[in-house]
């Protein structure tokens, strides 16, 4: 018999796919060469015959979600091209579920980072910042919008997984802030609810902001 109609071929593209709608519904932590495997109705083993283990295969399904993320043309401002970039690079890690936990491990990844990395340090060279600058900055700028987007991205799957827990463990907290007191926190407890106050996108502006002014001042 020939492929059935309600599985998809067996191909490492397909593979990396499967891993996505796993990462996008579940979360990093569900994906497993069995967990894939399941998807084709198959056994790891057939799996291992494509990507060499769970490592490989999650690496290459970052490299298909930093396919995504595009660059800022030549000539634009180096702020507005920085701001631009953040939000691409968030956005991309935030359409599949926690990936950017991917983005944390440390390990080399595919040639989408480097291209990205790559236009990075052309903003900021062609700005006239210093080399170790524009380093650090990448170093620094990375690792802010990646920790945004994994912090957002778990809390999101958190929710979607048990709604009524998340707002009791936040009505928790809230009661616990609420019943601080005044005379040895007068900073905390005057700040009330302000401090549970504004969405991801506002606390993410914010930040980098803030990132953009403090690396203004490093610009020769």
């Amino acid at each position: 018999m020939g492929q059935s109609a309600s599985r998809p071929a067996l191909t490492r593209e397909a593979i990396v796919a499967a891993a996505l709608d796993l990462v996008g519904r579940r979360g990093v932590e569900a994906v497993s060469m069995r967990t894939v495997a399941d998807a084709f109705g198959t056994g790891p083993a057939s799996i291992y015959r494509h990507v060499s283990g769970k490592d490989e295969l999650l690496d290459l399904a970052l490299d298909r979600v930093l396919a995504e993320v595009r660059t800022p043309p030549d000539g634009r401002d180096w702020r507005q091209a920085l701001t631009e970039f953040a939000g691409e690079v968030r956005g991309a890690l935030l359409r599949h579920g926690d990936i950017a936990a991917v983005a944390m491990s440390g390990r080399p990844v595919g040639g989408n980072s480097v291209r990205i990395a790559e236009a990075l340090l052309a903003t900021l060279r062609t700005a006239g910042f210093p080399d170790d600058v524009c380093a650090w900055a990448l170093d620094r700028l990375s690792l802010y919008v990646t920790a945004d987007a994994l912090d957002t991205a778990r809390k999101r799957l958190n929710e979607r997984a048990g709604a009524e827990a998340v707002a009791r463990h936040w009505a928790a907290v809230a009661e616990h802030y609420r019943n601080l007191s005044a005379q040895e926190f007068p900073h905390t407890t005057a700040m009330g609810q302000e401090l549970f106050r504004g969405d991801p996108e506002g606390r993410f502006a914010l930040g980098l902001g803030v990132f953009l002014d403090g690396l203004a001042l490093q610009r020769r």
